[in-house]
C-alpha cells in the first residue's frame, strides 16, 4: 500500500525547512504572483528554486500555488510568470480556474498540476474530468464527509491522486469562494487578498429601531456568525487513510513556524503509528501538542456531520493562543551538554520548559544554566535572534524547539 502523504504550508523559506525538518513528505508554498495567500511572506522566483532544491535533497516535494482566479488583464502577466517557473524545479502547482490550467499545461509541460479546493469538486464525475484533461491531483472541498470521499475514491482511476485538508481553518463559504473581503474593504478572496471578515463581530437592528443594536447570537455565550471553528483530525487517521485520501493537507501558511513544526510533528507521528511504526505516543498526547498552537475551537469539519445539521461555527471570540516559542537549537556538544540556541521570545534562568523534536512529543527541563555566546553567565535572553548557551539535562539535536511550558 502507497503510505499517505503529509502536506504541510509554507509561507517563507523558514517555515519550509520547519515543515520538511518535522516530517512533512511534500511542502506547499506560493510565489509572489497568483497564490491565495497574499500577504503571507511568499517565495521570489529564486527562492522557489530555493526550496524546491532543499526540498530534493531531503527526497521531498515542491508544490507552488497558482490558485487565484485571475481576471483577463491578469492573463498575459500569467503567461510571463510560468515562463520565470521553468526552471525552479517545482514538482506541481495547484491551480482552481481552467484556464489557468490551460496555461500550465503549455507552459510547464513537465509539472504535475494540482487542482485546488477553490475549484469545489465535491463528486467522483467532476474529478474524472480534471484527470481525463491531464491533472495528476485533486484537492476535495472541504464539505465533503468521509462516506463521500470514499464513494469518489471508489469511482475515480486510482492512478488520480485525492487530497483533503485535516487540519486548520475553514472557511464559511463553499469551497472558499466568499465575496465579504470584496464587499467590505476591496480586497479580493478569491485572488489572494482576503481580509477575513469572517471572523468579525457582526450586530444588527430592526429597521424601525436603527439605535436599539443587538449582537448576534446562536447560543446564549455568544458567537461570530460567520467565523469557523478549526478543522482537527489527528485522532482520525485510520478513517482518512482507509477513505483513499492520498494526501492529508495541513493548513496553515499564514501561521508561525511553531505551529507548521508542532502540526506535522504530530500528523506525521499519527501516521506513522497507524502504518505500524508504533511510537508509543498516544492519540491524547497528539491531541495535547495540537493544543499548544495558536488555533480557535477545534472540530472535526464535516467528514462525520453534514454542514446543514453541523455549521461548525465558532462560540468562543479570538484565537486560542500558542505557547511561547522561547528558542531552536542550533547546535549541541555532548561532552558539555551545552546547547548554542537562538533566540525567538525571551526566556529566563530557571523557566520551566519543554523541548519538542521531530517523532517526539515535549519533554518537560528547567533552565539551570544559560550564559551569552562569550560564555558570560545570564538570567535571561533580552536580544531578539541573540544566540545563547544553555544546559541541557538531556541530548538534543539541531533544530529541536523550545517552548514554554
Amino acid at each position: 500500500m502507497k503510505k499517505t502523504e503529509i502536506l504541510s504550508p509554507a509561507g517563507n523559506f523558514e517555515k519550509l525547512t520547519f515543515a520538511a525538518g518535522y516530517g512533512a513528505d511534500a511542502v506547499y508554498f506560493a510565489g509572489t504572483s497568483f497564490g491565495m495567500r497574499a500577504a503571507a511572506g511568499n517565495f521570489s522566483t529564486d527562492e522557489i528554486k530555493k526550496g524546491a532544491d532543499y526540498l530534493h535533497t531531503l527526497h521531498k516535494k515542491a508544490y507552488l500555488t497558482l490558485n487565484t482566479m485571475p481576471r483577463s488583464d491578469e492573463m498575459p502577466l500569467l503567461d510571463a510568470y510560468l515562463e520565470e517557473l521553468s526552471d525552479t524545479g517545482i514538482d506541481a502547482v495547484i491551480v482552481a480556474d481552467l484556464g489557468v490550467f490551460e496555461a500550465v499545461k503549455k507552459r510547464l509541460p513537465k509539472v504535475d498540476i494540482h487542482i485546488s479546493t477553490q475549484g469545489a469538486n465535491m463528486n467522483y464525475a467532476s474529478c474524472r474530468v480534471w484527470h481525463e484533461m491531464g491533472a495528476k491531483r485533486v484537492v476535495l472541498a472541504r464539505e465533503l464527509s468521509l462516506d463521500d470521499i470514499a464513494t469518489i475514491r471508489a469511482k475515480t482511476p486510482a492512478e488520480l491522486e485525492l487530497e483533503a485538508f485535516v487540519h486548520g481553518a475553514m472557511c464559511v463559504s463553499v469551497s472558499g469562494r466568499c465575496l465579504l473581503s470584496e464587499y467590505y474593504l476591496g480586497r479580493d478572496a478569491n485572488r489572494g487578498a482576503c481580509a477575513q471578515p469572517c471572523r468579525w463581530i457582526y450586530n444588527f437592528a430592526e429597521e424601525k429601531r436603527p439605535e436599539d443594536v443587538l449582537t448576534a447570537e446562536m447560543h446564549p455565550e455568544g458567537t461570530y456568525i460567520f467565523g469557523s471553528k478549526d478543522m482537527n483530525l489527528v485522532s482520525h487517521i485510520p478513517e482518512l487513510v482507509k477513505a483513499g485520501i492520498d494526501s492529508l493537507k495541513i493548513e496553515g501558511r499564514m501561521k508561525s513556524a511553531y505551529y507548521t513544526a508542532v502540526v506535522t510533528n504530530a500528523y506525521r507521528i499519527a501516521l506513522d503509528n497507524h502504518f505500524g511504526e508504533n511510537s508509543g505516543i498516544t492519540s491524547d498526547a497528539l491531541e495535547r501538542e495540537l493544543d499548544s498552537v495558536s488555533h480557535r475551537e477545534y472540530c472535526t469539519g464535516y467528514y462525520f456531520t453534514h454542514p446543514q445539521s453541523e455549521n461548525n461555527l465558532a462560540t468562543i471570540p479570538g484565537y486560542i493562543k500558542e505557547k511561547s516559542f522561547l528558542a531552536t537549537v542550533e547546535d549541541y556538544n555532548e561532552e558539555t551538554g551545552l546547547a548554542l540556541c537562538r533566540q525567538r521570545n525571551k526566556m529566563f534562568l530557571e523557566n520551566e520548559a519543554e523541548i519538542i523534536s521531530p517523532g517526539k512529543t515535549g519533554v518537560s527541563f528547567k533552565a539551570l544554566g544559560m550564559t551569552d555566546e562569550k560564555g558570560t553567565p545570564i538570567e535571561s535572553t533580552p536580544h531578539a535572534g541573540m544566540l545563547f548557551y544553555l544546559k541541557m539535562p538531556f541530548a538534543v539535536k539541531k533544530g529541536d524547539i523550545i517552548r514554554g511550558k
